[in-house]
């Protein structure tokens, strides 16, 4: 197989930046001129003495700005440990580097606005989750390269790479372009990698836990929902479970993502806003098409819903029920779980229930299991595709659960139990095990939402705490403001990093003038204040619990008097959900719920002031 180049330097001049393989025997030299943007292969002896050095752990692609074109490198990495011999790392530190050696040709305009998108690109770097290998190709499962054929191997780390889960795709479209050049480009996955070497029962092996996020229709938490036209889900994510114990391999892949018709979740200042179908749109295509990639990919589709069945979600659920009847595919099956309902009063124990279930398929389905010999001994037949509404928190749980049933299965088809030995007894596996899946579930939770997940403390025990009901409360509060106030920022970086908008050679009009009056800057600081108000009361609340009646009126009527203060003085809470800084350029203005709510609102402070 083609290696990508491990270790880089990076030499600057004024007229080219030349980038040097330190790799034993290699001549080879990237030259990138900073006034024509050619990319071309020269030689070491052609880098100036003259030139500027510093090491590069790779090149993460170009990308044009308003001053022009930028180069983005990754200057630091760790290592996250070795898959199957191979060193995986985590990209942690970037920079930037400008083709121009001034700016004096921009007006103040343009230099505020190459700085604001300087920030969009920088936000997106600044998450955690970025990884790479030189040697092996993180974009695909265990099963999708042992069915590859013997060109496919020959192929470079980005000509081969699964273009669904390479992040820096669009930053490195100028290298795809030419072939003599890939092995200076690393493919990017993000997401989340855990490598642990065990033992259980005094035999050594290696687990790890990838999950891939998808580039296509990526985005944040209620401004992407639903599916695009070509059929690619929102916060879609591969996971695979790999076990890998003297040579032999086992893999398990399960997937998430959003409900694959086309729906919306605007916010507009609600804690949970009300999900929309469109019906003057024809949704099966759509999800015909997602259904068809999705079993190419994988196989067999066992769809796990996690949404409530009643309230605001319960239109989907329906809408997700009657497409699949429509879809009329045997490689399709549906599986509706109210997990809220099913698991309330901290009834943990019943998704035993949902488990038991799909028992039977999971058998069915097996996993992917490879000798030392490279022999295929089994292949996974088909994938669990779970979702809830923001395919995070329930489904994480969920996840984790099928993942524990299919590993208890390798581990023994591997030698490593014992009949009739279980997981839960390996006591240090599984501390490593539990805590791994949760923060799998941290991770994918900050990359959509912008918050640690939710119950994950039932992910790390096994149980329900106290704590962990505290810590979502903080969390769900945390999402309420980032989902209202900063998200449209963090989708619009998002959308220039993946090149969904591109910035012009030709560079005119901003789209980026978006005057916020004083409203807009003062309502977040009225939300802290509000917000930080009712906390005191609960709190004092607790402290003091013969005046509880009293204090709830008081909270009460103190959010009726907030409420009404807002609307009276602010309008239309719609308008503040958009970005802070940058308007998103796809978005849809929210409905205008404000008359009727105001209307609700004075109905019910009346009542109770009677």
């Amino acid at each position: 197989m083609a290696l990508a180049y491990e270790n880089l330097k990076l030499h600057t001049t004024p007229e080219k930046f030349y980038v040097e393989t330190c790799d034993d025997g290699v001549e080879d030299v990237l030259s990138i001129d900073r006034v024509s943007t050619e990319v071309t292969l020269t030689v070491k002896k052609d880098i100036p003495p003259s030139a500027i050095t510093r090491p590069i752990y790779g090149i993460l692609g170009t990308i044009r700005l308003v001053a022009g074109m930028y180069l983005i490198v990754i200057t630091r990495k760790k290592k996250v440990g070795d898959l199957l011999q191979h060193s995986i790392w985590k990209a942690t530190d970037f920079d930037i580097i400008s083709y121009k050696r001034t700016m004096l040709h921009m007006t103040d305009t343009q230099l505020q606005d190459n700085k604001t998108f300087l920030a969009m690109i920088n936000h997106v770097l600044s998450v955690d989750g970025f990884y790479f290998s030189t040697s092996y190709d993180l974009t695909h499962t265990l099963q999708r390269l042992a069915n590859t054929s013997p060109e496919f191997q020959e192929m470079s780390l980005l000509e081969r790479a699964d273009q669904r889960f390479v992040w820096n795709g669009h930053l490195l479209r100028e290298f795809s372009a030419q072939p003599e050049v890939q092995k200076f480009a690393i493919p990017v996955i993000h997401g989340f990698i855990a490598i642990h070497s065990c033992s259980i029962n005094g035999k050594n092996f290696d687990w790890i836990l990838v999950s891939r996020r998808s580039c296509f229709r990526a985005g944040v938490r209620y401004y992407v929902r639903g599916i695009d036209s070509e059929g690619h889900a929102a916060n879609f994510v591969e996971t695979e479970q790999i076990v890998h114990h003297m040579g032999n391999k086992a893999s398990f892949v399960q997937t998430r993502g959003s409900i694959p018709f086309f729906w919306s979740q605007r916010p507009n200042l609600k804690y949970k806003p009300k999900p929309q179908i469109p019906k003057a749109v024809n949704h099966m295509d759509g999800f015909q098409r997602h259904f068809d990639s999705q079993i190419i990919s994988y196989g067999k589709q066992v769809i796990l819903n996690l949404i409530n069945q009643k309230g605001s979600e319960k239109p989907l659920e329906q809408a997700f029920a009657q497409m699949v009847s429509s879809l009329g595919n045997g490689m399709v099956r549906y599986f509706a779980f109210d997990f809220h309902k099913e698991c309330s009063n901290m009834r943990w124990d019943r998704l035993q229930i949902l488990v038991n279930q799909v028992a039977k398929t999971q058998e069915d389905f097996a996993f992917f299991l490879v000798d030392a010999d490279g022999k295929v001994l089994l292949q996974q037949e088909g994938i669990f595709r779970s979702n809830c509404m923001d395919c995070l928190d329930r489904t994480n749980v969920i996840q984790s659960l099928l993942a524990r049933r299919s590993l208890q299965v390798q581990l023994q088809r591997l030698g490593l139990l014992h009949v009739g030995q279980k997981i839960e007894e390996q006591v240090q596996f599984e501390k490593v095990y539990k805590n791994a899946w949760a923060d799998n579930a941290n991770a994918c939770a900050k990359q959509y939402a912008g918050t640690g997940a939710l119950k994950t403390d039932f992910t790390r025990t096994g149980k329900r705490t106290q704590w962990g009901l505290v810590m979502d409360g903080w969390n769900s509060l945390i999402r309420y403001y980032k989902n209202n106030f900063s998200d449209g920022f963090r989708q619009d970086s998002i959308d220039l990093f993946l090149g969904n908008y591109s910035v012009d050679e030709g560079y005119s009009t901003s789209p980026l003038n978006v005057q916020a009056d004083w409203k807009f800057l003062a309502l977040p600081i009225i939300m802290v204040v509000a917000f930080s108000m009712c906390i005191i009361c609960l709190l004092m609340a607790g402290l003091f619990k013969e005046n509880r009646k009293v204090t709830a009126r008081s909270v009460s009527f103190r959010s009726l008097q907030f409420g009404a203060i807002w609307r009276s003085h602010f309008g239309n809470p719609a308008v503040y959900s958009a970005s802070t800084t940058v308007p998103s350029y796809c978005r849809e203005k929210p409905p205008n719920t404000h008359r009727k709510t105001q209307t609700n609102a004075h109905r019910n402070r009346q009542k109770h002031l009677d």
